[in-house]
């Protein structure tokens, strides 16, 4: 018998949270304000960054690119969410 685990997936299926219509636009409300939060909050940094000559550093360097990065991963995950609503 060997080791290891057997099984594998090859699929992911985002099933929706609700059939019942208030409860989805109640939903769907909540992520969209949160995505424009994130968004919203990540570009303040990424400006401010830009924008003040004395945070021309490689830790503000860095941070721009995780907001940046978090920018792009909501930007794919939430509108997928979203229409699957």
């Amino acid at each position: 018998m060997g080791r290891g685990n057997p099984t594998e997936t090859g699929n992911f299926i985002l099933l929706g949270f609700s059939d019942d219509p208030d409860l989805q636009s109640l939903l769907i409300g909540l992520l969209l304000s949160m995505y424009l939060v994130t968004v919203l909050g990540n570009m303040l940094i990424i400006l401010t960054t830009i924008s003040d000559s004395n945070l021309h550093k490689p830790m503000y360097f860095f941070l721009s690119n995780l907001s940046l990065a978090d920018i792009v991963f909501t930007s794919t995950t939430v509108p997928k969410a979203l229409r699957n609503i």
